[in-house]
């Protein structure tokens, strides 16, 4: 089922000479399949065919593109076993995590497709006219949200199917109303053609106008840069480094036609560790930690990549506790040789820092793709003076922070860059305690966590996935749960409109029965 062309369109096109293959990580080796580098021609047809379609498909019902996105869920099913093996085998997770993340890619078409058929997304807002409202008359004002236009994916590398093809930002795009051309991740391109084939069968099922999705391999800034530099091209999602993700924002901010990029990038996900939590359960604690710090080989951007607590025995001994819990978990593949490389360089350059410490590192023998987990301290004066101790570790890794007090903890709070999440682990009643401490934190995180671990992002509407920067470009938004279809629309204004022309979340009559905000009552009953 993988051919190694590009997907423009429904047509599968290879006229390039640049090819790549992908790497197996459990085996080391590489895979059987060639893939071909998509040409300037062809990434110009990819961008012209969805500029075409978003003229049509942006004015596809709400109910329409529901079915599409159900449609795409089932034919992802429809490709059964043979899906999850090129997954596994071009990612190097175990079977029951290419489930898993399934499951959630096809929760979150389905999400997303009972958005659009409950309706209220729209955020349709009506002011009726008032003809004889003294000194001036008011007119008649009829706002919505409306679709951007082509939007450019780019696939991470950490999750094949949640974050890549036909992830959240892929669905979050298409219920919004835009059309889509993915860069499909080099990490795992077949895993991306296979669901990209499913995409395009659902579109063809339901009539979708040719264009309407594409997925295109190529370099990541060969590919990446024509396309975002493409004039037809009106926003683009990321997932991915700092450095990855700026360099985008700011090709896209060079353009004679600025566009939004909306990146999510770096986190190391402060812990705060309070001393009643330690003083009551120093041990719960310390194995909750080992167990997050290596779910998934670290490779999550919600990895606790640094642990903040009080200078004490009870710290001491929590640190202890960690360091026996996370040495007795066997370590696990990472994705590919090139982030094995990353982790190692990263790791040893936090290591060789003065006045770094290790407390604990995983010993015993491991494969090629295989990452240590490590664990680093350092006092709380020496992590505020170097810069260095700062940085992301993408892996199995976590420093901990130890200061001489309530002050330095929130000095370094402060300091810290913009994060996905931060967490307070503690008694309840200690909050009241810590308030500077929970407000620095709130000021420098998208999400906030109290008594548990920040790996696990729960794919609902109250879900933030996104935090200033560099967390992500735009703090504004999430990457996760429905609200992300907000980063791919724009408010749009009607006036004096005549009814029957309006779109029907507009008119009178609410033929659409939604919820819509008339003259500042929430209601669905018609005018």
């Amino acid at each position: 089922m993988i051919t190694g062309k590009n997907y423009i369109g429904s047509q599968l096109i290879a006229s390039g000479s640049k090819t790549y293959k992908t790497i197996n990580p459990q085996l080391n080796i590489e895979n059987p399949w060639t893939f071909t580098e998509a040409t300037p021609q062809e990434i110009d047809q990819a961008v012209t065919l969805a500029n075409n379609a978003f003229k049509i498909y942006r004015n596809c019902s709400d109910h329409q593109k529901a079915a599409f996105l159900n449609t795409i869920a089932e034919e992802i099913l429809t490709l059964g076993d043979e899906l999850l093996d090129v997954y596994c085998t071009e990612s190097g997770f175990p079977k029951g995590r290419a489930e898993g993340e399934r499951g959630r890619t096809i929760f979150q078409l389905r999400s997303f497709a009972n958005m659009l058929t409950e309706g209220s997304w729209l955020e349709a807002t009506i002011d009726t006219a008032i003809p004889n409202r003294s000194p001036l008359p008011k007119d008649d004002l009829r706002k919505m949200l409306v679709p951007l236009g082509p939007v450019v994916v780019f696939g991470s590398s950490n999750f094949p199917f949640a974050f890549s093809t036909a992830g959240g930002d892929t669905v979050s795009a298409l219920a919004a109303g835009c059309t889509v051309i993915v860069k499909s991740h080099s990490m795992h391109i077949g895993t991306g053609e296979m669901v990209a084939s499913a995409v395009i069968k659902a579109a063809q099922k339901h009539k979708m106008p040719e264009g309407i999705f594409s997925n295109l391999i190529g370099s990541g800034v060969t590919l990446g840069t024509s396309l975002v530099k493409h004039p037809l091209v009106k926003a683009v999602g990321f997932t991915g480094s700092i450095n990855g993700g700026r360099a985008l924002f700011d090709l896209a901010s060079q353009r004679p036609e600025p566009i939004p990029v909306f990146a999510e990038m770096g986190s190391i996900n402060p812990v705060v560790i309070l001393p009643g939590a330690l003083e009551k359960n120093s041990q719960k604690w310390a194995t909750a930690y080992a167990g997050s710090i290596t779910l998934g080989t670290g490779q999550f951007c919600t990895n606790p990549g640094l642990l903040l607590g009080i200078k004490g025995e009870n710290l001491n001994q929590f640190i202890r506790q960690l360091a026996e819990e996370i040495e007795k978990i066997q370590p696990s593949c990472m994705l590919h040789p090139s982030i094995k490389a990353d982790f190692n360089n990263g790791r040893e350059k936090i290591r060789a820092q003065n006045g770094v410490t290790t407390v604990a590192e995983f010993k015993g023998e491991i494969a090629p793709n295989y990452a240590s987990q490590t664990i680093l301290t350092v006092d709380g004066e020496t992590f505020l003076e170097n810069p260095t101790l700062r940085h992301e570790v993408f892996g199995p890794f976590s420093i901990i922070v130890q200061c001489d007090n309530n002050e330095e903890l929130e000095t370094i709070i402060n300091k810290l860059d913009g994060q996905l999440t931060g967490t307070i682990i503690g008694e309840p009643m200690e909050l009241n305690n810590y308030k500077m401490i929970v407000d620095a934190l709130q000021n420098r995180v998208g999400r906030l966590i109290f008594n548990g671990v920040p790996t696990g992002v729960e794919v609902c509407a109250s879900m933030i996935h996104g935090g200033p920067y560099p967390a992500s470009s735009d703090s504004r938004f999430t990457a996760v749960g429905i609200h992300a279809v907000k980063r791919w629309v724009r408010p749009f204004s009607y006036q004096n409109w005549p009814d029957e022309l309006l779109p029907e979340a507009l008119q009178d009559n609410n033929p659409l029965n939604i919820y819509r905000t008339i003259n500042d009552i929430i209601t669905n009953k018609t005018i």
